[in-house]
């Protein structure tokens, strides 16, 4: 069913609401609601919201696991012209504390399960005005829906207005605000479902945290097509199950979660065959298991997406006719080609100009989909977004002559463990904070489970002694778990080249030897 193109997040809701009111849209745990009746209770909550004193270029902030509230105050904040902010709940606290604040959140909205955390910051959170609990025996969230009167039907909020704040780690080791606005976040949607278009019985399941594209982004298209979203609050095998159960036939995981379900046996891959579609990236997926997938469900078909959070999303797909072409087995390993309005270059990051074609370079976007910029960061915007809006990646590849896109390593000191990127100068920056550590360098190393973890090599001060142990508690006092070493390797130097620059190939290359890809 064809529907307008929308000018804010809220329209395309309102299109639904109209034209198939009494249709399922969202269900999460005991909740669900209809279009009609969740359209009304989004614009309730823009009137709470604007009750409240928000309006446009304000910032709330939701601090939960996946929770369907989390995405109703994106769709009401954004109807009024402000934006919602979403860290990951996993961060230690003074990392929490450094993003509300950057976020500038005037309204902090957190899940029970968090709000102890979140008081013992609060009186650092600088201009977070009200918190309001959501869920738990003291849930505040539905009272403050309610007090709230609904808010205008049309909205003058202009599409370039910024919607949505994610939170990227950057080369700083802190936490830069990633602004998508209604215009990116549309682009997104339409992009993606002009090559993988959903039926009209298709029902999406959302397991992917909300602070993440993957998560957002994801259930944000699903409802652009105006198909059910079912959310689960947690990635594990009971919450997927229980989605899977209810109905839902696409999923978008983390290869991590399909090693998990092939592990787990055949009832549990009885159970994942109901999926007709499995999208799957945010980490590399090692072929091994990408085959072994394929075998499993035959008649699944299955899409790998690479994206950025910088680009709303999903921008190359590996569409499900190469998954099961023989004749295509080379181009497994790629991330597929670009979609409709995505314009690559391949460019040597010395020169700044394009290499010969089927050269490694690194890779430049282009898109509608492009951030205008990280908040209150003009400098890294600068360094970001160059020559005409084209976003550096800093994920280094090629382009075959197919148009397929190959990402060969990166250029950023990042790693993707488990779906999640982990900037090393942030984990560099905490271990030399301990008075044991001279010289710290941190890279990525295999994993059969995660893709990658976390390994840190140490060189210790001549007069003060400190194991592996003593140096990972002291990460996992200041850092959120998954960011934390699994490994530390305690050395008298580090390999450096002539300037000075540690080598962190040369660290890496002993672990990623006779692997397909170096990352």
């Amino acid at each position: 069913m064809a529907a307008p193109s929308p000018t804010i997040l809220l329209d395309r809701v309102a299109h639904w609401a109209r034209t198939i009111p009494h249709s399922p849209a969202v269900e999460h745990l005991d909740r669900s609601h209809t279009w009609s009746d969740w359209h009304a209770r989004l614009r309730r909550l823009a009137g709470a919201l604007a009750a409240a004193g928000i309006g446009p270029g304000d910032t709330v902030a939701f601090v939960d696991k996946n929770n369907l509230a989390c995405l109703e105050v994106t769709y009401a904040a954004s109807a009024l012209g402000a934006a919602n902010a979403v860290p990951n709940f996993r961060l230690a606290d003074d990392e929490m504390t450094y993003v509300l604040r950057d976020a500038n959140a005037r309204i902090l909205f957190v899940g029970a399960e968090f709000a102890d955390a979140i008081s013992g910051i609060r009186p650092h959170l600088g201009a977070v005005e009200k918190v309001v609990v959501v869920g738990g025996e003291h849930d505040e969230f539905d009272a403050f829906l309610a007090s709230g009167d609904p808010a205008f039907e049309h909205s003058d909020v202009d599409v370039d207005t910024t919607a949505l704040l994610l939170y990227s780690s950057g080369t700083t080791g802190r936490p830069k605000g990633v602004q998508l606005t209604h215009r990116n976040l549309a682009a997104h949607a339409d992009a993606v479902l002009s090559v993988l278009p959903f039926r009209d019985d298709d029902c999406l399941l959302v397991a992917m945290p909300l602070f993440h594209v993957g998560g957002s982004c994801y259930a944000i298209m699903g409802l652009h097509d105006g198909r059910r979203c079912v959310f689960t609050r947690e990635a594990d095998a009971p919450s997927l199950f229980a989605g899977i159960a209810a109905g839902a036939n696409i999923a978008f995981v983390v290869p991590p979660v399909i090693a998990g379900v092939l592990a787990a046996g055949e009832p549990a891959i009885s159970a994942f065959g109901r999926l007709t579609r499995i999208t799957y990236g945010a980490a590399p997926m090692p072929l091994p298991l990408l085959r072994a997938a394929l075998a499993a469900w035959p008649d699944t078909e299955f899409v790998q997406v690479y994206g950025m959070t910088e680009l709303a999303g999903v921008i190359t797909a590996l569409l499900p006719d190469v998954h099961r072409d023989p004749t295509q087995e080379t181009r497994m390993a790629s991330a597929g080609t670009p979609l409709p309005g995505i314009a690559v270059r391949v460019v040597d990051p010395a020169t700044n100009t394009d290499v010969e074609p089927g050269r490694v370079g690194e890779l430049w976007w282009k898109s509608e989909q492009t951030t205008p910029g990280y908040l209150g960061r003009p400098d890294a915007t600068r360094e970001a977004i160059v020559e005409d809006g084209w976003l550096r990646s800093g994920d280094m590849g090629r382009v075959d002559d197919g148009g397929f896109v190959f990402v060969e390593d990166r250029l950023k000191d990042m790693i993707i463990s488990g779906g999640e990127n982990v900037y090393c100068p942030e984990v560099e920056r905490v271990l030399v904070e301990h008075p044991a550590v001279a010289d710290v360098a941190v890279i990525g190393v295999p994993d059969e489970k995660w893709g990658e973890t976390v390994k840190a090599v140490v060189v210790l001060t001549a007069d003060r002694e400190a194991d592996e142990s003593e140096l990972l508690d002291h990460t996992r006092a200041h850092l959120a778990k998954f960011k934390c070493p699994t490994s530390i390797d305690i050395v008298d130097e580090l390999p450096r080249n002539p300037t000075g620059k540690i080598l962190k190939r040369t660290l890496r290359a002993p672990y990623w030897q006779g692997r397909e890809r170096s990352i």
